[in-house]
């Protein structure tokens, strides 16, 4: 959609983010209850509000009930069925059940990793110019070659981690002060005297507690478990150097930024940015590495109960205080908050009216205490407004496999909304403001690394820390050769060109330029409202004065003037005027509003089946950027009429397969994966298709259906099937590798005896992977800059057990950019690791909405884009009708 602020991907970020403290001693503004609903005390705190109460028959209407409220009988039922202490209520950082530790591999278990390279497979290419490169990663050494792993019992059991680690102070005499302990297992890097150490400690209260060390093997130096010991370590020095952990990163609270911005017109808002390390510890090709870059986390100052403050002052002075409860469950239901007495993160699933922190809880001692209380006595954290309403999340999986049953309540109070909300997100002067703190350059980020490392090494405790088992890290980033892959030359309808590296862009060079293969426009349709008639009358002129040298010749659209805009007349129209022999509509809407968007798409995708385009009249208002926007419109309705703009010469004979998957935003459980095939030698022509499946089923069951209508296809169009296949599979991360080996890759392989008797294609399959924490710089004299488009590094940052590589394939004009993951995870194509990863950059050429390199291969983002808009706007499989056309840019 133009016009849409959706730009284009080049990386992501963001996180869960922890909040100052609430103002201590100041009672929370009060305000008039809604409506019908409050007490008739006049004014009273927020939660005095009553929650929506069921329709009664003399009323004739009732405000809508976006929360469900169960019966008082029933919300005993929940409260009794709770767990039986606070601690599976989540309000405490309490450690998993031992046994759940034991099976996620804390000791000697390895988890599966899947070997995607074959034993002396060569995975190092040598085309390109080498080019000197510095990595975010610093060597670990390691030298403890005495390391012992125990088992550790206590009688009677200990349920609380802080106390077991206290009764190991006390005999520090025996086991030595140096060790790392979990709970259950502990490594000490040194062996006892006995196999099984009998001691018995007493406690506070003079009770006896019988401790028993069981040792169960030396751990030996090439032990998984060995990195697994060093990442423990770490977050010691991390934890040593006052930085508190949120989610699965590290952060430094005494380094926070505070940040005004403007949200709305005099409406300003108070942002925080915590600066972190997100780190890994793992086995490189080489050598152990700790890889570490910076990264920020973006607080939300006000709490939720704020928020619900604000929110009811707002729609008070609109006089639409009745709509609180629907405004409040729709704005909150869904977020991610975080816990601010212990930095966790919990989703909102519900908000429940009738429970306030004055309401009681059974402890497992059979004794009961008050939220309130609760709170006061663990925490010292002082409820400020005790009729506030409780917020409820739904515990996760991991959740109930920790023993967490019932539903986790907390304190609005104490929570604080996550991340940015949709209105910060558009505000473009707000990412501006926070981009001038979170986007840092190549050269302030690796200096940043190297201070950190310093200041770690300079810290007498963590120095202590890592002498005592032998242990020291590198200060310097590491220091690696790669290389740097020429310009591509650039191919459109009798001309070639190249253009600048550095920039990655081709803009200027393809001006005036016929397209490769245009496609005339000799019957449309232009939709309008009536007071963007001007716009309209000037978005054709200038539509067809710039389509001319294109190769494309517009004729005269029919035009459908509107006298309303509304969702509603929009799609009445089109579905009026839409004819078989029409090529394409384009509707000229006034906003970004969704509910419109998404009933043009529905109709023009599913059941009228036409390409079409969506222009915001914003877009087309500026009358200097008019002929550069309506030259892009021109290039997207040849695309989606099936014609190509541009190509890259590609020498060998394959076809190429995008697949990504994207949840559904109005079904919760439903996700779509976007299909897309290569159906001609350039690669610039694409049939595709949708897929769908459960959420967090990103691995799908129906890919053989896809391959065989995309081979079929082939077939269809070329009278030839493919002698090589390589397919290229997004969002996948490294715990699923092996389930897309093991379910994916066969399902594929099974489509190609469907297609014919004895098609047995050379096939591979690329994993791609966008998120991840590998930075690569240029070194250039102690100075460090971003590398160029094309650099790729096969080596010493890779894996040993992966046929992998890292390459760069975009230009960013702020910030650092971040190199994609490259995974081949099966191969009998023959081709060399410069054959693919050559293939790779030149289809980073090849996506027609935007005229340079993206981060990912062209089918990627088309499957991307193609599952996106059925899962934000469509939720049902587009016409097959218009599988040969890319009708999703």
């Amino acid at each position: 959609m133009t016009g849409r602020a959706r730009g284009r991907s080049r990386g992501r970020g963001g996180g869960n983010e922890d909040a100052p403290q609430p103002p201590v001693g100041v009672q929370p503004e009060p305000y008039q209850a809604p409506a019908g609903r409050g007490r008739s005390r006049g004014s009273v705190p927020l939660q005095h509000a009553q929650p929506p109460q069921p329709a009664q028959p003399q009323q004739t209407a009732q405000p809508p009930q976006p929360v469900k409220v169960p019966p008082s009988d029933q919300r005993q039922q929940q409260m009794s069925s709770l767990p039986a202490d606070m601690s599976k209520l989540q309000v405490r950082d309490e450690q998993p059940p031992r046994d759940e530790r034991r099976r996620r591999g804390f000791g000697l278990e390895d988890s599966h990793v899947l070997k995607t390279r074959e034993e002396g497979q060569l995975k190092v290419g040598t085309f390109g110019q080498q080019v000197e490169i510095v990595s975010n990663f610093f060597k670990v050494d390691f030298r403890s070659a005495d390391l012992h792993l125990y088992n550790v019992v206590f009688d009677p059991d200990v349920q609380s981690s802080k106390f077991r680690h206290a009764m190991l102070h006390k005999i520090d005499d025996v086991i030595g002060s140096t060790r790392c302990f979990d709970g259950m297992i502990m490594y000490l890097p040194k062996k006892l005297l006995e196999p099984v150490t009998k001691l018995s400690v007493k406690t506070n209260k003079n009770e006896d507690i019988s401790i028993t060390i069981t040792h169960r093997c030396a751990v030996p130096a090439n032990s998984p478990s060995v990195v697994q010991l060093m990442n423990i370590l770490f977050k010691k020095q991390l934890k040593i150097l006052n930085m508190q952990q949120i989610g699965r990163h590290y952060f430094n609270p005494d380094r926070k930024i505070d940040v005004q911005v403007e949200v709305e017109r005099g409406i300003a808002t108070q942002l925080q940015v915590w600066p972190g390390l997100q780190t890994s510890i793992l086995q490189y090709e080489q050598s152990v590495m700790l890889c570490a870059d910076v990264t920020h986390k973006v607080m939300r100052r006000d709490s939720v109960l704020d928020f619900l403050y604000n929110t009811h002052r707002s729609l008070s002075s609109q006089g639409k205080s009745n709509t609180f409860y629907e405004a409040a469950a729709k704005s909150l239901i869904g977020e991610i908050v975080l816990t601010r007495y212990n930095n966790k993160t919990y989703r909102i699933d519900d908000i429940d009216w009738n429970k306030h922190p004055t309401d009681k809880f059974t402890k497992a001692d059979g004794s009961e205490i008050s939220f309130q209380e609760y709170y006061e006595k663990t925490y010292e954290r002082k409820v400020l407004d005790p009729m506030q309403p409780l917020l409820i999340s739904k515990p996760k999986d991991k959740d109930k496999k920790r023993g967490t049953q019932g539903p986790i309540l907390l304190l609005p109070e104490f929570c604080s909304i996550q991340g940015l909300s949709e209105t910060m997100r558009s505000n473009f002067n707000v990412m501006k403001d926070l981009a001038q703190h979170t986007r840092i350059s190549p050269e302030m980020r690796a200096k940043n690394l190297e201070s950190f490392m310093n200041e770690l090494q300079a810290n007498p405790e963590a120095v202590q820390e890592l002498t005592r088992w032998n242990m020291n890290y590198e200060k310097k980033l590491l220091r690696m050769t790669g290389r740097c892959f020429p310009a591509e030359n650039m191919i459109q309808k009798d001309a070639k060109f190249t253009y600048k590296i550095s920039d990655a862009d081709w803009t200027k060079e393809s001006r005036g330029k016929m397209l490769l293969s245009p496609v005339s426009i000799s019957k449309w349709l232009l939709v309008f409202s009536q007071r963007d008639s001007n716009i309209a009358q000037d978005f054709k002129n200038t539509l067809q004065k710039v389509c001319g040298p294109m190769g494309m010749q517009v004729a005269e659209p029919e035009l459908c003037r509107l006298n309303q805009d509304n969702a509603k007349a929009f799609f009445t129209a089109l579905k009026e005027n839409i004819t078989n022999d029409l090529q394409i509509v384009v509707c000229i809407v006034p906003n970004n509003n969704k509910d419109r968007y998404d009933s043009i798409k529905r109709l023009c995708c599913v059941e009228r089946p036409i390409p079409s385009q969506v222009v915001v009249s914003r877009t087309l208002s500026k009358q200097q950027m008019l002929m550069s926007v309506c030259t892009k419109i021109g290039i997207q309705l040849n695309c989606k009429m099936g014609g190509n703009v541009w190509a890259v010469d590609i020498p060998i004979q394959v076809m190429v397969v995008g697949y990504d998957v994207y949840h559904d935003s109005l079904t919760k459980g439903k996700s779509f994966g976007g299909f897309v095939a290569s159906t001609n030698k350039s690669l610039t022509n694409y049939y595709s298709r949708i897929t769908a499946h459960t959420s967090h089923q990103e691995i799908c069951d129906q890919l053989k259906i896809c391959m065989t209508g995309a081979l079929k296809k082939y077939h269809e169009i070329n009278n030839t099937l493919p002698d090589k296949i390589i397919v290229y599979r997004d969002g996948v991360g490294d715990g699923q590798l092996g389930m897309v080996h093991g379910h994916e890759l066969p399902q594929l392989k099974e489509a190609f005896k469907d297609v014919g008797a004895g098609y047995n294609p050379k096939f591979a399959m690329i994993v791609v992977k966008k998120r991840i924490t590998t930075r690569l710089f240029l070194g250039n004299n102690g100075q460090y800059s971003n590398p160029p488009p094309g650099t790729v590094v096969d080596t010493v940052v890779t894996r040993p057990e992966w046929y992998d590589f890292f390459l760069i394939s975009q230009s960013v004009r702020q910030g650092t950019v971040s190199p994609t993951h490259y995974n081949v995870i099966s191969d009998n194509t023959g081709l060399k690791p410069d054959h693919f990863q050559r293939l790779t950059y030149k289809l980073c050429h090849l996506y027609y909405n935007w005229p340079g390199t993206i981060r990912v291969p062209a089918p990627c983002q088309y499957a991307h884009k193609l599952a996106f808009l059925v899962g934000q706007s469509i939720h049902s499989e587009p016409n097959p009708v218009l599988a040969d056309r890319l009708y999703y840019l």
